[in-house]
């Protein structure tokens, strides 16, 4: 029998996964519910981000759409923090969308294997 995954267990599984996401890279929410295993958990992902601001330090603003789109930006300090943050990084936003996302994605299930 497998223990029961409480949520709190999630959300630090969520953000284990995304401390480990390199500067300057991005990934989308549903490929760390597939990594965790929880292949139709992006929401479960993005809700777990959204309550990391202020609670844990964490690169959230490296997480993004499937489509490299800036969907959780809402859920910073302010509208513009999110891609503040991944331009200081070096990455390119045009319309709310990272440019060159198929470049830059970076999936756990690849890369920590």
């Amino acid at each position: 029998m497998q223990p029961k995954i409480t949520r709190k267990d999630y959300f630090q599984d969520v953000y284990e996964v995304v401390k480990l996401i390199p500067k300057g890279r991005v990934t989308s929410y549903g490929a760390i519910a597939n990594y965790l295993g929880a292949k139709q958990g992006a929401r479960m992902v993005g809700w777990a981000l959204g309550h990391s601001h202020g609670v844990v330090d964490i690169p959230a603003h490296r997480v993004l759409n499937r489509e490299g789109r800036l969907t959780g930006r809402l859920q910073f300090a302010t509208p513009t923090l999110m891609q503040e943050r991944l331009e200081a990084e070096g990455l390119i936003v045009e319309s709310d969308r990272i440019k060159n996302w198929d470049d830059l994605f970076w999936d756990p299930a690849e890369q920590l294997i």
